[in-house]
């Protein structure tokens, strides 16, 4: 598919690979300036499945999350790892570059150390539990939701997210949750979840799972993170926008957070090495602090279509970009923060003030 057989007729030697190397070259990156298209890919490789081991940890894994960076705007989540590594298998997922054994490890002294952490009592954190891995995949394993939701009960001047791309509430369902519990899903088109988002639960098994707790009380969110830019992304993502305003009540819905592709070097790398078929490096890559993402022209894009499609939305519910340029925020809200610090400030205060209004 690669090779033009005229350049066989045209150059010798040096001048024929060197004409080869440039049609590669000038392939690639049209091949880059275009939305992905997925239409026609292989069906990917099995993978082994995880072994899941229970053993004492040497530290909970309890601090700011950690792609907080001053370079884009960052809500300085703390994060909480009650679960190291993941048992899904995302193309994208930096995970992946930190945790290699093929291993999922479970704090087997997660309770003592959750007992002995030290909160401020005058002041509000936000605490997410899904940065080292899905936060409901394995349901009440070890007894870690029975351990987390008594931490959040414990401290109710905590907000405690459980950010999954699982359907597995069951333990959700059955229990008395504190107010303070925020469940949120990472949502893309089916398309994106059968290429890209291997072994987790469909989009429709998501939105009906974030629907059974909203309609039990409890505040959900949605995270459209990461974006994807692909031949049909606005019929695809316009549906979902659509079901979303149709079927929740924006009283119940915390956030939907908007964000993309980013990538690390050592990420890059490991996604290169897999034995499975991904399009996902087949994105126009531009240095974003350090990382690389698409051109800021290709986000503004994206988030503006998602926020406007939104519009119903737009006061009731609170909107954000996640670790993104900080002049993107002007050009998709229309409005910016002057800091990190305020991001964090506005945000803790929205979710208190919905917490309360369902305390009502």
């Amino acid at each position: 598919m690669l090779w033009n057989d005229d350049l066989d007729t045209k150059y010798q030697g040096k001048q024929l690979k060197k004409a080869h190397l440039d049609h590669i070259k000038s392939y690639y990156q049209a091949l880059q300036n275009q939305p992905t298209d997925y239409s026609n890919i292989p069906d990917n490789s099995p993978r082994i499945s995880p072994k899941i081991v229970v053993q004492e940890k040497r530290d909970l894994g309890f601090g700011l999350c950690p792609v907080a960076s001053p370079k884009t705007r960052c809500c300085n989540l703390l994060t909480l790892d009650a679960v190291q590594s993941c048992g899904f298998d995302c193309s994208y997922c930096s995970i992946q570059s930190f945790y290699n054994e093929n291993r999922i490890i479970f704090d087997s002294s997660l309770k003592d150390k959750l007992q002995n952490i030290q909160l401020d009592p005058n002041q509000f954190y936000h605490i997410g539990t899904g940065q080292s891995s899905d936060s409901l995949m394995w349901g009440n394993h070890n007894g870690i939701l029975d351990d987390l939701i008594a931490f959040a009960r414990k401290y109710p001047n905590i907000i405690l997210e459980f950010k999954t791309k699982s359907d597995n509430i069951r333990y959700l369902l059955e229990c008395e949750l504190p107010p303070n519990i925020l469940v949120t899903w990472s949502i893309n088109p089916q398309i994106i979840i059968d290429q890209e988002e291997h072994l987790t639960a469909s989009l429709k098994n998501r939105l009906n799972a974030a629907k059974k707790l909203h309609d039990k009380g409890i505040l959900v969110g949605f995270h459209f993170h990461p974006m994807i830019y692909f031949k049909g992304y606005r019929e695809e993502y316009g549906a979902i926008f659509n079901y979303l305003i149709e079927n929740f009540n924006p009283d119940r819905v915390a956030l939907v957070s908007l964000g993309t592709l980013t990538f690390i070097k050592p990420v890059i790398k490991q996604i290169r090495k897999r034995a499975f078929h991904s399009k996902i490096l087949q994105i126009p890559m531009v240095d974003a602090s350090g990382k690389k993402s698409y051109p800021l022209s290709i986000k503004k894009e994206l988030f503006k279509f998602a926020y406007d499609s939104l519009a119903p939305w737009h006061k009731k519910v609170y909107f954000y970009l996640c670790m993104e340029d900080h002049s993107l925020w002007k050009d998709v809200f229309g409005y910016e923060y002057p800091t990190n610090e305020a991001f964090e400030l506005d945000m803790k205060l929205h979710y208190i003030h919905k917490i309360e209004k369902l305390k009502k």
